[in-house]
């Protein structure tokens, strides 16, 4: 076991980006179409083919999952995951050819780095490429690349954001979550319930913590709006569309657990939820088991985060 989404037999991860730029994504690859739901809680959000996982909608299943930075002008990168797919026969079947369905997701870094570099369709691409049953890379990489967390002091309080992974088993059960951190509050470690990173405070090395500096200007705040944090879960456990929707939102726990605020509108949060539909399980407890899986991959992904672009990382230099 890995402890990486990548557990989940039939899982792949691959991730690209331009390190000087600032700026990558993250493909989550099925070897054979998958389930999949998706919930969108943040209030800022930049997505792509999300409505054909409305359980009412025709598409069952999905060849890939792309998330990634650049805002919206990220969403160009899906184009070559789509590309790949292609080309390696997986898609939905229409008759006169196949057509990939890869729903995904943005997240706002444009102001870490370059704000002309963005995740194009050879960026997609080279991330399904790279993308390997054996992945479990954290911190400045693909979509997190140019992650930052903790907005409410303003640039002076920001630390990086970034990748992380992890996965909850029970018995032959497997729950693995993979997620790109890039919040506007702050990092809470589920374990002792303390702040691990976040916005930094003016004076001394204690978190005074983001709520705190939000009630200090209550009647209104003028926040960085480059946020959004996006997960995906994937298992092999059994589910329909409408339980994988369930599993979607019940993950959101987990973000609620390590992020504090979350959900802001200034965030985009977003999760997706893959089967593979292997074993028989409850969709109570598979969705416990997200939220458990989606929060400790979000403390992994800050504690993997290196300092860069000027922004200090928990990992250090």
């Amino acid at each position: 076991m890995l402890n990486s989404i990548c557990d989940v037999p039939g899982i792949q991860v691959g991730h690209a980006q331009d390190a000087d730029g600032a700026t990558g994504c993250t493909v989550i690859i099925t070897e054979k179409p998958a389930v999949c739901g998706v919930d969108v809680a943040g209030g800022a959000p930049g997505t792509r083919e999300t409505d054909c996982l409305n359980p009412v909608n025709f598409v069952q299943t999905v060849n890939a999952i792309y998330l990634s930075g650049g805002s919206a002008y990220g969403l160009a990168g899906a184009d070559g995951v789509m590309r790949w797919c292609e080309e390696n026969d997986r898609g939905l079947d229409v008759g006169v050819g196949i057509v990939p369905i890869v729903p995904g997701a943005v997240l706002f870094d444009l102001p870490v780095g370059s704000y002309s570099s963005r995740p194009d369709a050879e960026m997609g691409y080279k991330a399904c490429q790279n993308a390997s049953s054996t992945e479990c890379s954290m911190g400045n990489i693909g979509a997190g690349t140019g992650a930052s967390i903790g907005k409410a002091r303003g640039p002076a309080g920001l630390m990086k954001g970034g990748i992380g992974t992890a996965s909850v088993t029970s018995g032959d059960i497997v729950v693995g979550a993979i997620v790109a951190v890039n919040c506007f509050g702050d990092i809470i470690d589920e374990k002792t319930g303390s702040i691990i990173a976040g916005t930094r405070p003016e004076s001394g090395n204690e978190y005074e913590g983001s709520i705190s500096y939000l009630k200090k200007t209550i009647s209104g705040i003028n926040p960085i709006k480059s946020n959004t944090t996006l997960g995906t879960i994937a298992t092999n456990a059994i589910l329909t569309k409408p339980q994988a929707t369930k599993v979607a939102m019940m993950t959101h726990d987990g973000f609620a657990r390590a992020i504090n605020p979350i959900h802001t509108m200034y965030d985009g949060d977003s999760v997706f939820c893959m089967s593979t539909g292997e074993l028989e399980a409850d969709v109570t407890v598979i969705g416990s088991m997200a939220a458990e899986a989606m929060s400790l991959a979000i403390v992994a992904g800050i504690k993997a985060a290196k300092s860069a672009y000027g922004i200090p990382g928990y990992a250090g230099e």
